[in-house]
């Protein structure tokens, strides 16, 4: 990748899916270059793993070299193990002002067309079958979903075609 590509800026946030079994929590981190998701996890309790599962991901996916992670304050991110693992992985984490949702509105956006696009549409039975609908939703959502910020494309061609000039 060229030095002014993605990994400068992640943005993170956790969401949720009611199923008939209870909740499906969902971590993500989004790249505000292509708006991409670059990691994700998925589990039926809100522990700081959840988080440090998301992060691993992105990490694993991106090998930043200087990136910073924003997130709300929730207890997962304000956590020590978080900040452990941010030190571990090279990622400099940054969190906004406690009731501020607009430094983190890309993520915002990002669980909302979540919801819009899967939740509305479909009621689970199990953690298990939402966790595949999610999985799908970021696929399509990576890979189809075209933004007007980013001239019509979808993350993924968007990076192809800023990574390749």
């Amino acid at each position: 990748m060229t030095a002014e590509a993605p990994d400068q800026l992640w943005v993170a946030d956790i969401t949720y899916v009611p199923t008939l079994a209870g909740f499906l929590f969902v971590a993500i981190v989004l790249d505000v270059f292509s708006r991409r998701v670059v990691g994700w996890a998925m589990a039926t309790h809100l522990r700081t793993q959840l988080v440090l599962d998301a992060l691993d991901m992105a990490v694993s996916q991106r090998r930043p070299t200087n990136v910073i992670h924003h997130s709300d304050q929730g207890c997962q991110y304000t956590s020590i193990a978080f900040g452990n693992r941010c030190r571990e992985g090279g990622v400099r984490p940054s969190m906004g002002s406690v009731g501020d949702c607009y430094d983190n509105a890309m993520c915002e956006s990002f669980n909302a067309i979540l919801e819009c696009e899967l939740l509305v549409r479909h009621r689970f039975s199990t953690a298990r079958e939402a966790a595949l609908s999610v999985f799908d939703c970021i696929g399509w959502y990576n890979t189809q979903r075209r933004h007007t910020a980013l001239e019509m494309l979808s993350p993924a061609d968007y990076e192809k075609r800023k990574t390749a000039a």
